[in-house]
This record gives C-alpha cells, structure tokens and sequence, in this order.
C-alpha cells in the first residue's frame, strides 16, 4: 500500500529516520508525524509502553501499549486519546492549518536535532522537508526555518544548479 504521498510506500516515509533503541520519540513528535500522515503504526504500540514505563498513565494509552501495531486503523483509533493522555493539546492533533504548522516545525526540529548531531545527511534533511511539504505544497510550510529548503530536493536529485558541498553547506546554514 502507498501512503498520501505518491513517492513513498506506507510509512516508509518516517521509516528511514535514523534509529536509536534506547530514544523513543515524544508524544509531541509522534502527534506530528500523525497530523503530518507520516505515522509508522506499527511502532506506536511499543512507544506507548515505553511512554506508560516513564510515568504517564490513561486507558487509552494502556490499550494502544497492548496492540500488535499490525492494523493501522486500531492504532489510530487510539492515538489522539493516548496522546492526549500524555499531554498532548488537541489542537496540536486536529486537523487544520494551525495544526499543520506546528507538526512542521515539531518535525523540523527533530530532523535539524539529527543532522547537528552528525546521525542524518544533508540529503537526508532535504529529502525529509520535502515529504512534508510536498503533499500540500503549502506557502506557510515553507516559510518554517528549514521550510525553504524543499526547493532544494529537486536542484539535488536533478543534479543541476549548486553543488553537492554548496547544498550541504545550504543545509547546514539553515
């Protein structure tokens, strides 16, 4: 199955985000990825535990640790209850543009966090932003911090214009 985005298979899209066993994303970033349509499902369950062992508590969040995470539409159906349970604002799992933004900039934020730290690509960044923006193709998306470099996706996969050390560097400065 494909997910919303014509290039990318289901949830592949948040799929290639370097791992780390022992960090399990926020609540706040997991809400991002949900408003953002880029949720892997299948990983939600064992964050949820995850979330419950740190201290945090609900019925929902308890129902969601005890999925197999193999059936999306179970996992979705108990996500914005869990999230909310962990302290997630509602507004920042509703649908709208407001919502968007904030999911961007949570997203972008944790992609800029990888690529300070040396565990994602230049490439890796553009590519990222650009699966985010692309689907709506929103002005206000891009207008974000690391929004602009959607632009970026198409000069390097295209090989024209700059570059890869300048679009690296472009990357970096952003």
């Amino acid at each position: 199955a494909y997910c919303a985005r014509t290039h990318c298979r289901e949830n592949a899209c948040v799929h290639d985000w370097p791992t780390d066993t022992s960090k399990v994303p926020r609540p706040a970033l997991v809400a991002a990825w949900l408003v953002l349509d880029t949720l892997p499902t299948e990983r939600v369950p064992l964050w949820a535990a995850h979330w419950i062992a740190d201290g945090r508590d609900g019925e929902a969040l308890r129902r969601l640790a005890g999925l197999s995470g193999n059936d999306p539409r179970d996992v979705r159906d108990l996500l914005g209850d869990a999230l909310r349970e962990c302290g997630v604002d509602d507004r920042d799992i509703s649908p709208g543009a407001s919502a968007k933004r904030a999911a961007a900039m949570e997203a972008f934020t944790a992609v800029a966090q990888l690529q300070a730290i040396g565990r994602a690509s230049e490439r890796w960044v553009v590519s990222k932003v650009y699966e985010i923006v692309e689907p709506d193709f929103d002005p206000d998306l891009i207008g974000l911090p690391l929004g602009w470099l959607f632009g970026l996706d198409d000069e390097w996969s295209a090989g024209w214009g700059r570059t890869e050390d300048e679009l690296q560097d472009a990357v970096q400065r952003a």
